[in-house]
């Protein structure tokens, strides 16, 4: 019979197999939504994506891309790939972990009071399959859970810190089982260099730290005390402080420091304060290992290299600024030297929240304190140069500020979200208890143990703020459709959550020093990110994949679990070979129900629909086009399109909060592939930090409106007729006098250029005018509308369809619709109606468009399954084909109307892409076209799925959690209204009004 150890890695490599083939059988086969794109693109070109950045991630992305061989459609799916290979990895190591602790257990073994090794503990036959079922059991339960598994089929970073984490534990119990070998300290070292490498990836893996800490304790000391467990955690946290404060962004800052001093007071050349503290830096290195051999410490030699070691692996992070200074098109904060690279490891653009001590949610600040200098090069002196004004951060008195401010965030929407958790009174301090409150009701509550369930327990549903289905939950056949029939109501019975339960006993009854090591790791990968996070009562998406960490410690459990039905077996089953056997059957069905429950709502494999819309996007826009865009879901799928797949590169795509940064402005300013710099006029200087980050509105009742041509040169000359002061003896600010602005158009010029319709040559203006609003202005407007007044309309200018309303800076006169995307054009629709939709339909461009040029690859497909992201950008095709439907209606081209309304619905099916508010506004064109039958279905549909969930929602008692959802629902019944209306359809207009009489007022 084969030994235990060729046993372990024979099925530990099986259980590796089947979760890599279920994850790439699942895989999508492109680039996901979210910052899928951007860590795509970015690990194709080694660029340099937003803070703290992923360069492990980034370099083991660009060698996978490698095996593409030229073909970049393929690009994507192997980094996908890589994440699939990672969270095997992933789970192979955790069964490993989980034969260590079983083999302890089952052999009652303790390593502190043993002088011989488990490793050499031959277990029996039965024994041999118990501890071989706990590690399957548990590997595969966690390969199956719905947050890890999420993450193994997406290019994103936490599948690869999911791996670092088990890789660390893993590691750890080898050197445990070996710790009496002369040479053992070498798994420590690997340990340290594993860590180094995770910094380049996401800094979850250092929450392992206090949990390998205990293993060391545990193992090198015979009778573990409570003061000495308390030194422990104690140096752990110490150490983990240290690599995230000390380390990761401590060491560049004062090489930062170093080089402002030798550049500045000293008078040498750029990068002489760097090269000076590396050299300092290798001689305290040197001199350390020199007093490590002088005192023959071993403890200081190996603390030394586990030192030397992390920072071999941190130096995955030099990639960020080497690369930066080669300017690539996706260079994120320009970190390009090392005072630059300090503010992108310290992620200062994204703030920061208070942890221990601050200010309130209804806190009032009564001073500004200036925040730390920062420096940019000045290439013409030599020396850099300080950006001022400095940032001013916002400070409070004593009486405002209280312990662990949980209830803090200022931001106005979100004062309402705190209330549906907390009773707080507008303007009143909140009391610890209140605070408290909301800790443990939301950000425990709901952000921790909700994700937990998900995982162990049942998924509701994939709607935002979706509960937990467990055995108790009602039936999925008495739950309106959108939940009980969606693929990601998954329902495991709580079998996964109880196993665990069994495994937390048995463990801790058997051996409770493994148990707290396993719990340390529960708590510390849980509910002290938790801590940490600080989070506020609203986030734009479900932050599950945060906790992988948590789940993955409680999996060792439920592998454990299987040795406590194993010794509950006992009781009934004498033969230790059955029972293994049948603790083995019960075990196997826990994956088995979660593998059955999930595939349907995890598998990608047909999923193309980010990166189609991102390409519809795209070619939406004329040649040389400037498209306007938000972040995220909005701009890095067109990044992906553009930097891996070589999609119209003409296109500038320019995402609008970042223009509110002079380094992007600056990058914009440089040509890109085939798209030339930006059309603007003032230079670095005004738009630098600092500079013009706002202009305020300063009315002036002598200036009626402004000619924009005149405005920009006033501001590129810094002229005193538009500064303001707001402080006395302060500098002076750039203001605008009054919101009216205009610009006049040479007509002539404009027909040359051959932009204008034939149908809407009437509609050219010899002057544009538009109110800017008494909003202050943006640096990211003052772009705009210096674009515009350069430009001359030479290159198209376009905003995506998806942007916010208020970023239009109420141009919506001028636009034209074309695709998804609103171009500017010097022509005023004479139709136009602020309470209805932007931009003029040209009616054959958008139906070329729409028709021959989008790709709606699986939109189609009835079994694929779309979550509540996805469903977002169909819809917005929906409304185009709506819109272009009816501006053939209303011109009496009923054919052409119905033949888009039947295209659209060919298109994106109910059965596949559910209906939405858009759909009822290809009502008139159906009911025009002779398919009144159509249009019933769909407004029948609509009204009996928009009433299902209203009335499911009025009696659930956190319906407050699920506004969005009902407002959705009730747009979608006026929509049907209207839609029936225009339709002379009385009953069905009849039901709808009454619906939404019965529901608003809730």
């Amino acid at each position: 019979m084969r030994s235990f150890k060729s046993l372990n890695n024979l099925v530990g490599w099986l259980v590796f197999a089947i979760a890599t083939v279920t994850y790439l059988l699942t895989l999508e086969p492109t680039a996901s939504f979210w910052d899928c794109g951007e860590f795509i693109a970015c690990s194709f070109k080694l660029q340099v994506p937003h803070p703290p950045g992923a360069p492990t991630f980034l370099l083991l992305g660009r060698l996978m891309s490698l095996f593409s061989f030229g073909d970049v459609t393929k690009v994507a799916v192997l980094i996908n790939a890589l994440s699939a290979l990672s969270s095997s990895f992933t789970v192979l190591f955790l069964f490993w972990i989980i034969t260590r602790m079983a083999r302890k257990l089952v052999l009652r073994y303790d390593a502190a009071a043993s002088a011989v090794s488990a490793e050499y503990i031959e277990p029996t036959s039965p024994q041999t399959l118990l501890i071989l079922s706990a590690g399957a059991v548990g590997a595969l339960a966690f390969a199956f859970s719905d947050s890890f598994w999420f993450n193994a089929v997406e290019g994103e970073v936490y599948a690869m810190s999911a791996l670092c984490t088990a890789a660390v534990v893993w590691i750890m119990l080898k050197w445990e089982a070996r710790a009496h070998e002369p040479d053992s300290d070498k798994w420590l070292i690997l340990i340290a260099y594993v860590i180094g490498l995770s910094i380049g990836v996401h800094l979850l893996n250092l929450l392992t730290l206090p949990a390998l800490g205990f293993i060391y304790y545990y193992r090198r000391t015979a009778n573990p005390t409570t003061k000495g467990a308390i030194v422990v955690m104690a140096v752990s946290m110490l150490i983990v402080g240290s690599i995230m404060v000390g380390i990761i962004p401590g060491l560049p800052t004062l090489a930062g420091s170093f080089e402002v001093f030798f550049v500045n007071a000293i008078g040498l050349p750029f990068n002489s304060g760097l090269i000076i503290f590396l050299l300092l830096f290798a001689g305290l290195i040197y001199f350390g290992f020199r007093l490590s051999y002088k005192n023959r410490s071993q403890l200081l030699n190996t603390a030394m290299l586990c030192f030397v070691f992390i920072m071999i692996g941190y130096s995955s992070y030099l990639i960020v600024p080497i690369r930066s200074s080669f300017r690539p098109t996706i260079n994120e904060n320009a970190p390009e030297d090392v005072l630059s690279f300090v503010s992108y490891l310290k992620r200062e653009q994204y703030g920061s929240r208070p942890l221990l001590y601050g200010p309130h949610l209804f806190s009032q600040p009564d001073h500004y304190e200036e925040g730390a200098p920062r420096y940019a090069r000045d290439q013409k002196t030599g020396t850099y140069k300080e950006i001022l004004p400095r940032q001013q951060q916002a400070g409070y008195p004593e009486s405002d500020k209280m312990l662990l401010p949980r209830i803090y965030n200022y931001e106005p929407d979100q004062v309402a979200h705190y209330k549906k958790w907390v009773d707080i009174q507008d303007g009143a301090k909140p009391s610890m208890g209140q605070n408290l409150g909301f800790m443990f009701r939301y950000q425990m509550g709901h952000m921790f143990w909700r994700y937990f369930m998900w995982n162990y327990v049942g998924r509701e549903s994939d709607i935002q703020q979706a509960g937990v289905a467990g055995p108790f939950s009602p039936n999925a056949s008495s739950l309106p459709a959108r939940i009980g029939e969606s693929p990601a109501h998954n329902n495991f019975l709580a079998l996964p959550l109880i196993l665990g339960l069994v495994g937390l006993f048995f463990q801790s009854r058997r051996n409770g020093k493994d148990a707290w090591v396993t719990g340390l790791l529960f708590l510390m990968t849980g509910l002290a990110i938790v801590f940490y996070l600080n989070q506020p009562p609203r986030e734009p998406r479900e932050r599950d994949y945060t906790f992988t960490g948590a789940t993955f410690a409680f999996a060792i459990w439920i592998g454990l679990g299987v040795l406590g039905i194993a010794e509950l077996l006992g009781k009934v089953v004498k033969a230790d070979g059955l029972r293994a056997g049948l603790a083995l059957a019960a075990g196997l069905l826990i994956p088995g129900i979660m593998v059955a429950q999930g595939w349907d709502d995890h598998d990608r494999s047909d999923r193309y629909n980010s990166v189609d819309s991102a390409k519809n996007l795209l070619n939406s826009c004329a040649q040389n086009a400037i498209l306007f865009t938000n972040g995220d879901n909005d701009t890095f799928p067109l990044w992906y399109a553009q930097e891996v797949e070589g999609i119209r590169t003409d296109v500038r795509v320019a995402v609008l909060s970042y223009l509110n940064t002079d380094w992007y402005i600056a990058q914009m300013k440089r040509r890109s592939y085939k798209s030339a710099p930006f059309p603007i006029s003032m230079g670095d200087d005004r738009y630098a930090q600092g500079t013009n980050d706002m202009l305020p509105f300063a009315a002036n009742p002598s200036v009626q409106s402004v000619n924009l041509k005149e405005f920009i040169q006033l501001v590129q000359d810094n002229n005193p007729l538009l500064q303001v002061q707001y402080q006395e003896g302060g500098p002076g600010m750039m203001s605008f006098p009054t919101p009216n602005f205009y610009l006049p158009i040479d007509t002539a010029a404009v027909k040359k250029l051959g932009i204008i319709p034939k149908e809407r040559e009437k509609q050219l203006v010899p002057r544009m005018e538009w109110s800017m609003g008494k909003r202050a202005i943006e640096k990211k407007n003052l772009v705009i509308l210096d674009m515009i007044a350069t430009n001359n309309w030479e290159r198209p200018i376009y905003f995506s369809s998806t942007v916010a309303q208020s970023d239009y800076m109420n141009l919506q006169p001028y636009f034209q619709l074309e695709g998804m995307a609103y171009r500017l054009l010097p022509l005023k629709d004479p139709n136009y109606d602020p309470r209805g939709d932007e931009g003029y339909v040209e009616k054959e461009l958008n139906y070329n468009v729409l028709v021959n040029t989008f790709k709606y690859r699986g939109l189609n497909n009835p079994n694929i399954f779309y979550d509540e992201n996805n469903l977002r950008f169909p819809a917005n095709y929906r409304e185009k084909f709506a819109r272009l439907a009816n501006a053939y209606l209303a011109e009496g081209n009923v054919a052409k109307a119905k033949e888009l309304a039947i295209k659209c619905l060919e298109l994106m099916p109910n059965q596949a892409i559910p209906y939405d508010y858009y759909s009822p506004q290809l009502v008139p064109a159906l009911v025009a076209g002779g398919e009144k039958q159509k249009a019933d279905e769909l407004m029948d549909t609509m009204t009996r799925r928009s009433e299902q969930m209203l009335a499911y929602y009025a009696t659930r008692p956190d319906a407050s959690l699920f506004e969005d959802d009902q407002r959705g629902y009730l747009l979608s019944l006026q929509s049907v209204y209207r839609a029936a209306e225009l339709s002379g359809d009385k009953a069905r207009s009849e039901k709808a009004i009454g619906l939404l009489n019965h529901y608003y007022p809730r």
